[in-house]
């Protein structure tokens, strides 16, 4: 560690200490500042709180009541209150790890504004061995995607720029829409009503006109967004959160279904630990085998799950669905043996 790291390291853990230590008559002991700095991430022993208190009280208006041990520490009663300039280790890594996971879907404009957050949470993290252990934590823990992963697609950051200002201030849009059907851009007024990522692809949720029928409108395909002096309309009792929740980005939900199907009995094992739905029921069928069924929304999402399973899966119920899935395996068969 440098000179600097360490001068750093020692900075960041005194602020801390100090904004832990209360005003007179109140009081705290060493070993509780230990514990409370260990808490935010700090790699700290007692006998170092105990050398910083010393020091500190040089120049700050500490107080120790040497009366009782554990001596108790507190800022002298005439002491003027005033704020210290320092982030936790552990805040400095809640920033770091919001940054890395939430930069797709906060507003450009308070990314911006959190951008000398996010350099003091790196200048936190880097500080010195003090915090390392804790600095080290983006390196164990990692998030995969349960299903392919795709690269996410070019969005035109003046486009996004002006989603999220219209999101923030409730304003309509003038958007620029390319259809994936067709080169062809249109041209739409919209009211803006959420931002949903799935998967590597990020939709705005909108209406258009004066429809109530809600769209979503995958953000790479605007290619220009325009803020309107008009205010966005929100329709009655609309929650982004239900919309999602009744299975919105299963693309098109046609009421929920009775799901029986059979399944290898590996297939299945963790379905046990991850059900389908809160009635889902497992029970054995033929050898290596068992049977399955639950209550869920009949989508297309649902579709791509069972396709997923290959030859090891059998659609019982509904009807519908199972002979998709015989037309689809007739299908491939053509494919695979023509």
């Amino acid at each position: 560690m440098t000179k600097t790291q360490s001068n750093n390291d020692t900075q960041l853990r005194q602020w801390a200490m100090l904004r832990h230590i209360p005003q007179h008559p109140r009081q705290v002991s060493a070993r509780e500042l230990t514990e409370r700095l260990r808490s935010e991430g700090f790699e700290i022993s007692k006998r170092t709180v105990e050398r910083d208190l010393v020091s500190s009280s040089a120049i700050f208006p500490l107080v120790s009541n040497e009366r009782s041990i554990p001596y108790g520490w507190s800022w002298s009663k005439d002491a003027e209150a005033f704020a210290l300039p320092t982030m936790s280790p552990l805040q400095a890594l809640t920033l770091e790890l919001a940054h890395d996971h939430l930069a797709t879907l906060l507003p450009a404009s308070l990314l911006d504004t959190l951008a000398p957050y996010f350099k003091c949470a790196e200048g936190v993290l880097s500080s010195g061995d003090g915090v390392k252990k804790l600095a080290n934590w983006r390196e164990k823990v990692a998030i995969v995607p349960s299903n392919q992963p795709l690269l996410p697609p070019n969005c035109a950051e003046d486009a996004i720029a002006a989603v999220h200002s219209a999101l923030l201030s409730e304003q309509q849009l003038e958007i620029n829409y390319t259809y994936r059907e067709h080169s062809e851009t249109k041209t739409y007024p919209v009211h803006p009503l959420g931002l949903v990522q799935r998967g590597a692809v990020t939709y705005l949720i909108v209406t258009m006109y004066d429809y109530a029928d809600i769209r979503m409108l995958a953000l790479h395909r605007i290619t220009n967004a325009k803020v309107l002096d008009s205010p966005s309309k929100i329709p009655d009792g609309f929650n982004l959160a239900q919309y999602v929740n009744q299975g919105a980005l299963g693309f098109e939900e046609n009421g929920l279904i009775k799901l029986v199907v059979r399944l290898t009995s590996a297939s299945a094992e963790h379905l046990w630990e991850t059900p389908l739905s809160l009635d889902q029921e497992i029970e054995p069928d033929t050898s290596g085998w068992v049977r399955m069924q639950a209550t869920v929304p009949d989508t297309a999402q649902l579709r791509w799950w069972l396709r997923g399973f290959g030859s090891e899966v059998e659609v019982l119920e509904p009807t519908a669905i199972r002979e998709e899935f015989a037309l689809l395996s007739a299908s491939m068969n053509n494919i695979y043996h023509p």
